[in-house]
């Protein structure tokens, strides 16, 4: 959509939603875009996936073995990423750099590598500890950067780690992020699409899950996950 930044656009929610894994149609979503069965069935929503250090897979273990075995019996990265304040986060090795442009990072690097899922998590719950695993929105859509140095902090938080865990621990480079933004604003204010069922604004950016409207509107459409949305320009 970066060709459609400086224009007026529209979109419209059609009123329908539909789970994002089996396509039934429904009322809500649970989770990101799942229906209730598929919510408490499907591997794609498993508690892991928010908790990895719970995941079984390298167990033979999981709601779909095969799913767990392609998904969470691979090789993951711990990574700091830099959104507002230093955060930590897990994500499978061929997310990278795709989770962090998800998150609106502007500066990330990988901490640690290991073999499967839940070693990772187990990595990110020593280094909660320290530093948070989630991202403060509003300070990242504003572009409120700390002055921390990422770089230096990777040997801080290794040093943290029981030897079993800081073996996994890497020596890699800062990767850094522009965002199509055309200027921040001072506060953002957020839109929900099941309260005005249609934005007509001006796009003025893209970050992370977000669209900026008028420059201090926005909206995060991965929780729209299933909506059926007619975008016009």
């Amino acid at each position: 959509m970066n060709d459609l930044i400086g224009s007026e656009i529209c979109l419209k929610w059609t009123g329908k939603i539909n789970c994002i894994n089996c396509g039934k149609s429904i009322k809500k979503t649970y989770g990101q875009g799942f229906c209730y069965d598929c919510f408490t069935q499907s591997p794609a929503a498993s508690p892991c996936i928010v908790r990895p250090e719970l995941c079984e897979a390298h167990l033979g273990k999981g709601r779909d073995i095969k799913w767990e075995e392609e998904h969470h019996n691979q090789p993951h990265k711990v990574y700091l990423a830099q959104t507002s304040s230093v955060k930590v986060g897990v994500t499978r090795s061929t997310q990278v750099p795709t989770r962090w442009i998800d998150q609106g990072a502007w500066k990330a690097i990988i901490l640690a590598e290991t073999p499967y899922r839940a070693l990772a998590g187990m990595l990110e719950v020593e280094l909660k500890q320290y530093l948070s695993d989630r991202t403060d929105w509003r300070k990242m859509l504003i572009d409120e950067r700390g002055d921390e140095n990422i770089a230096e902090m990777v040997s801080e938080m290794c040093s943290f780690l029981p030897k079993d865990l800081a073996e996994y621990c890497v020596d890699e480079k800062v990767t850094t992020f522009e965002y199509p933004v055309s200027d921040y604003p001072e506060k953002v204010k957020s839109i929900k699409l099941e309260n005005v069922m249609e934005i007509n604004e001006i796009l003025t950016g893209i970050r992370g899950q977000y669209l900026y409207f008028n420059q201090s509107n926005v909206i995060n459409l991965r929780k729209y996950s299933g909506y059926e949305v007619e975008l016009t320009a």
